[in-house]
């Protein structure tokens, strides 16, 4: 079992930066796929970003690729998104979850989800 709380949402301004947090309860926190998704309004969930177990693998969905980073430190059990060069169209609510699975950019593959924190870039 594995709770997520996700903190660091806020309100910036175009081409500002934010890093996302995401706290995760749990011993086995190092054995899951950590991933980022986010829910712009009127719009489904996305994903965003993953990082494997290991942190040997990162993945990033093409529209974040290059300003966006996924990092993680099992020791204090948290994952975080580093998040450069935003744009309104970053404006969404964040999620993080927790995933053991060999697909880490599949929603269905994550069956934890934190509680999502919001994300609001003004133009």
């Amino acid at each position: 079992q594995v709770q997520l709380v996700e903190s660091g949402g806020g309100l910036v301004q175009a081409g500002d930066s934010l890093r996302l947090s995401c706290a995760a309860s749990g011993r086995t926190f190092s054995t899951y796929v950590m991933g980022w998704f986010r829910q712009a309004p009127g719009k489904e969930r996305e994903f965003v970003a993953a990082i494997s177990w290991r942190r040997d693998s990162t993945y990033y969905a093409d529209s974040v690729k290059g300003r966006f980073t996924i990092s993680r430190d099992n020791a204090k059990n948290t994952v975080y998104l580093q998040m450069n060069s935003l744009k309104p169209e970053d404006t969404a609510v964040y999620y993080c979850a927790a995933a053991r699975s060999a697909y880490p950019t599949l929603q269905s593959a994550y069956g934890y989800w934190g509680q999502g924190t919001q994300v609001t870039v003004s133009s």
